[in-house]
């Protein structure tokens, strides 16, 4: 039971980052622009935050250094994605590239392996003590002592979804990505929408590279992110760009994380293969989906025939 109790509890630990970064990849997907920069907006995100926290020791400059930066990488992606009309997918692998150039140059500018930050974040002060669930057992176990960014990712689902739904921003997002010509036709500034549905993208990201430098690691090192930046866009296409589904993909993905971490520790000389658990169930998911929506696909055709 201990077992079970440790793996739901590191699952949510695991998918709060991978939460950002999906949600964070719907008001791109959303507007008609797959973001593959999502990775590199994440180790910036946690890049500069560390950076900043170093030098200053403060988490609020740290965090509105990522904020600035994620706007600045957004107007980048943008500019070259929609101003320009290059290929989004070419621009944002080249924001993944120079993520990693950048982090492992200032590495070396620092003759340091990490941005360690250990002495100026207390790891357990981001960790939020519940009082309502401390006392209930087993439920104490898995949700209490997560950091807030772990819960800020699950309120965000909720969020997302109005946004993207209730709101005249999420309709211009939708309409745009639809049918952009349309959209046009209707008085909509695509090019705007598109600039402020990547900018929020790129913002989500660097909560996301700021949970895991500063709330869960306390240092940071250029592969921090671990493909979490590509298991998200996994989940936006398992979800088809459903908040919920995708968010629900987003767990599943946390989920093979924490079985893979905690399984790794009770096998002793062979744990190093089951890293390779979370990555093989994207394989399987993406497979399955990809199926599932064949057979649609043909039977509908079969029934119109």
């Amino acid at each position: 039971m201990e077992l079970v109790l440790k793996i739901l509890s590191d699952s949510l630990y695991f998918t709060g980052p991978i939460l950002l970064c999906t949600l964070g990849g719907l008001f791109a997907y959303k507007s008609g622009m797959i973001n593959i920069g999502l990775e590199g907006m994440m180790l910036f995100g946690g890049f500069i935050s560390a950076l900043v926290i170093f030098f200053t020791g403060s988490w609020i400059l740290g965090l509105f250094a990522a904020i600035i930066l994620a706007i600045l990488l957004g107007l980048l992606f943008s500019f070259f994605g929609v101003t320009k009309k290059a290929n989004f997918i070419i621009t944002g692998f080249a924001i993944n590239l120079l993520a990693t150039a950048v982090g492992k140059y200032a590495l070396a500018l620092l003759g340091t392996n990490d941005i360690n930050v250990i002495n100026d974040v207390v790891r357990e002060r981001s960790n939020l003590d519940i009082p309502i669930i401390r006392s209930i057992p087993y439920i104490s176990d898995i949700f209490n002592g997560q950091s807030w960014f772990t819960y800020l990712s699950f309120i965000l689902i909720g969020v997302v979804s109005i946004i993207i739904y209730k709101t005249k921003f999420g309709t211009y997002v939708r309409v745009t990505g639809e049918n952009e010509a349309a959209a046009r036709s209707l008085g909509i500034k695509v090019d705007v929408i598109k600039y402020l549905a990547i900018i929020a993208s790129a913002i989500l990201c660097a909560f996301a590279g700021y949970n895991v430098a500063i709330n869960q690691l306390a240092s940071y090192t250029p592969d921090i992110t671990a493909g979490t930046g590509f298991i998200a866009l996994a989940a936006i296409y398992c979800g088809q760009g459903s908040p919920k589904s995708s968010a629900l993909y987003a767990i599943i993905f946390g989920l093979s994380r924490a079985l893979a971490l905690n399984l790794s520790l009770r096998v002793g000389s062979i744990a190093g293969l089951l890293e390779i658990i979370p990555y093989i169930m994207i394989v399987i998911v993406l497979s399955t989906v990809a199926i599932i929506r064949e057979r649609k696909t043909l039977y509908r055709g079969f029934i119109n025939e």
